[in-house]
C-alpha cells in the first residue's frame, strides 16, 4: 500500500532506512520474477545465470546496508508466517566458555551473593584453519667400533620430495574438485595467509596425487565393472584446444554400480572417464569387459554396446527422461494431456517408493501385478493420443520417444534388478555440472582424464558416507608405503569403519 507524504519518516536517517527497505524489496520481487520467468519459458543459459547470480549479489549487499543502519531508524520486523524453530548447534563441536562475572557484592545492599544458577547462550564461530610445518629430524649416530654412520630412515612422502603433507595434499584436491576452486584461487587463498604457493606448484602436486591414485582407481574400475549392472550417462566438460586459443568439447563419462534400491548388499561405486569426443567407440572402450544390463537415455552411441557380437548388453532405458518430456509440455502451456500422462507415469514411480530396499524378486512380483496393469493402460492411451495429435508437434514427439523405447522402458518390470530410471549416473555428475560454473575451461586432454580419476574416488566415497577430505588424506598417509598387491584394503567401504573411529576420537579430545 502506497504511503502518503504525511506518513512518510520525517528525519534523514529514518528516512534512508525506509528508502533502502523498499530498494530490498524491489529487488526481491525482480529476482523472485526472474527465477519464475526461467522456470517456465526454458532451461538456465550462462548469460541467465549471470544475471541471477548479479541480483543475488545485490541482494546481499542491500541486506548488509540495511542491517548496517541505526536500530532506532529501524523498520518494525515483518510477524513471520511460521516462525522458525533454532535448531541445537551439533554436540560434536567443540565449546569454548566465557564466563562473565558479575560484582562480588550486591549492588542494591552490599549482601554477599550465593550462587542461583546461570543462563547460557551459544554462538557460532569460525576459526581460520591455522598452517604448521611438520619436521622431520633424524639423528645421526657413529659407532664406536666400526665408524659407520647410523640413521633412521627417512619417512615417505605423499610426493617425492614434495613440501605437500597428507592433509594440505588432501585439502588442495578436494577445493579443486569438490568446493569447484581452480587451482590459481587457491593460490590467492595461500597468499592471504603469507604462504607463497604458485598456481605451478599446486599443479605439480595434483598431478603426483593422481599418479599415486591410479592404481586404486585402477582397482575401482575393476570393481564396477564386475557389476551385473551398471547405470551410465556423460556430460560436456570445455577443455582448451592447444594452439587455437579457444576451447573444444570434451565429454565426462560415468558408470554407477548402485544396487542398494535392490536390497544389495555390496558397496556403491562410481567410475568416471574422460574421452576428447562424444564417439560410439568411447562408451565400447569404457566397458570391454562389462557384461549385464545397461542402464541408460537414449543416446544412440550406447546402440553398439546392444548390438555388440560377443556378449551384448541388455538395455535398460530411463522413464525419468521419458517424463520430463511431458513435464516441459506442460509447464510450457499447462496441457491436460501432458498432465495426464505425468499423473499415468506418477502411479508408476509411486509403487517403486513402496518397494526401494527389497530383494529383487520381490520387487519383479509387485511391478508384474500392479506396474503391469498400468503400463499396458499406459501404452494403449499413448497410441490413443497419437492418432489424435499433429504428427510434428511436440506432443506427438514426446510419445514417439517413449514409444520407439518401450520394450527398454518396460524391462525393469521383470528385471527387479532394474531401476525404473537412470537417476542414480545423473546425481553422480552434479558435482561437475557446478564445477563448470567456475572452470574456464579443463587446460588439455589430459586434465580432463586427472579429473575423471579423482571424481571417481570422491564421488565413490561419498556414497559410502565418508568425509571425502578425511578419506584422500587417509589415502595420502599410507599410498607411499602400502603394497600393490593389497591396494583393494584402501577403497573406501574398506576404510570406512577406521575413519568413523578417527572422526569418534578427534570429537572426544
Amino acid at each position: 500500500m502506497a504511503l502518503t507524504r504525511e506518513q512518510l519518516p520525517k528525519d534523514i536517517e529514518t528516512l534512508t532506512t525506509f528508502a533502502l527497505g523498499q530498494a530490498l524489496e524491489l529487488e526481491k520481487l525482480r529476482f523472485e520474477i526472474a527465477v519464475l520467468k526461467r522456470q517456465k519459458y526454458g532451461r538456465s543459459s550462462e548469460q541467465a545465470d549471470r544475471e541471477l547470480l548479479q541480483m543475488q549479489l545485490r541482494l546481499e549487499d542491500l541486506e548488509s546496508q540495511l542491517a548496517a543502519r541505526p536500530a532506532h531508524t529501524q523498520p518494525p520486523p515483518k510477524e513471520p508466517v511460521a516462525k522458525p524453530v533454532r535448531r541445537p548447534l551439533p554436540e560434536h563441536l567443540p565449546r569454548e566458555s566465557i564466563v562473565h562475572e558479575s560484582a562480588c557484592a550486591c549492588p542494591n545492599c552490599g549482601g554477599t551473593l550465593r550462587p542461583a544458577g546461570e543462563d547460557v547462550a551459544e554462538m557460532l564461530e569460525w576459526v581460520p584453519e591455522r598452517y604448521k610445518v611438520i619436521r622431520h629430524v633424524r639423528p645421526k649416530f657413529s659407532c664406536a667400533k666400526c665408524e659407520k654412520l647410523i640413521q633412521a630412515p627417512a619417512p615417505a612422502r605423499p610426493i617425492a620430495r614434495g613440501l605437500a603433507g597428507p592433509g594440505l595434499l588432501a585439502h588442495v584436491l578436494v577445493s579443486k574438485y569438490a568446493d569447484h576452486l581452480p587451482l590459481y584461487r587457491q593460490s590467492q587463498i595461500f597468499a592471504r595467509d603469507g604462504i607463497d604457493l604458485d598456481r605451478s606448484t599446486l599443479a605439480d602436486w595434483v598431478g603426483g596425487a593422481t599418479e599415486l591414485l591410479s592404481p586404486l582407481i585402477e582397482c575401482l574400475s575393476r570393481y564396477v565393472l564386475s557389476a551385473e549392472k551398471l547405470h551410465a550417462d556423460d556430460t560436456p566438460v570445455p577443455v582448451l584446444a592447444p594452439g587455437r586459443g579457444t576451447t573444444k568439447q570434451g565429454r565426462l563419462w560415468t558408470y554407477v554400480r548402485d544396487d542398494r534400491p535392490a536390497g544389495a548388499q555390496e558397496p556403491p561405486a562410481v567410475l568416471m572417464r574422460y574421452s576428447p569426443d562424444r564417439k560410439g567407440e568411447r562408451p565400447e572402450q569404457h566397458l570391454t569387459t562389462f557384461v549385464g544390463v545397461l542402464q541408460a537415455d537414449g543416446y544412440a552411441g550406447f546402440k553398439g554396446l546392444y548390438d555388440r557380437p560377443k556378449n551384448p548388453l541388455i538395455e535398460a532405458a530411463c522413464w525419468a527422461h521419458a517424463r520430463r518430456k511431458f513435464f516441459d509440455l506442460h509447464a510450457a502451456n499447462g496441457s491436460p494431456v501432458a498432465a495426464e500422462a505425468l499423473a499415468r507415469i506418477g502411479e508408476l514411480y509411486a509403487i517403486e517408493d513402496e518397494i526401494r530396499g527389497k530383494p529383487p524378486d520381490e520387487r519383479r512380483e509387485v511391478r508384474q501385478a500392479r506396474a503391469g496393469p498400468a503400463l499396458d493402460a499406459l501404452h494403449a492411451w499413448l497410441h490413443e493420443q497419437l492418432a489424435k495429435v499433429a504428427k510434428k508437434s511436440e506432443f506427438a514427439l514426446a510419445i514417439r520417444y517413449t514409444l520407439s523405447r518401450w520394450t527398454a522402458l518396460t524391462r525393469y518390470r521383470d528385471d527387479g534388478r532394474i531401476e525404473i530410471d537412470n537417476n542414480a549416473a545423473e546425481r553422480s555428475l552434479r558435482a561437475v555440472a557446478l564445477g563448470r560454473k567456475n572452470w574456464l575451461f579443463a587446460g588439455c586432454d589430459d586434465g580432463g582424464e586427472r579429473a575423471a580419476g579423482i571424481y571417481s574416488l570422491l564421488g565413490t566415497a561419498h556414497l559410502n558416507g565418508l568425509n571425502i577430505e578425511a578419506y584422500l588424506r587417509h589415502l595420502f598417509e599410507r599410498l607411499p608405503e602400502h603394497p600393490i598387491n593389497r591396494i583393494e584394503e584402501l577403497l573406501p567401504w574398506q576404510v570406512a569403519d577406521q575413519l568413523e573411529k578417527q572422526s569418534a576420537e578427534r570429537r572426544a579430545a
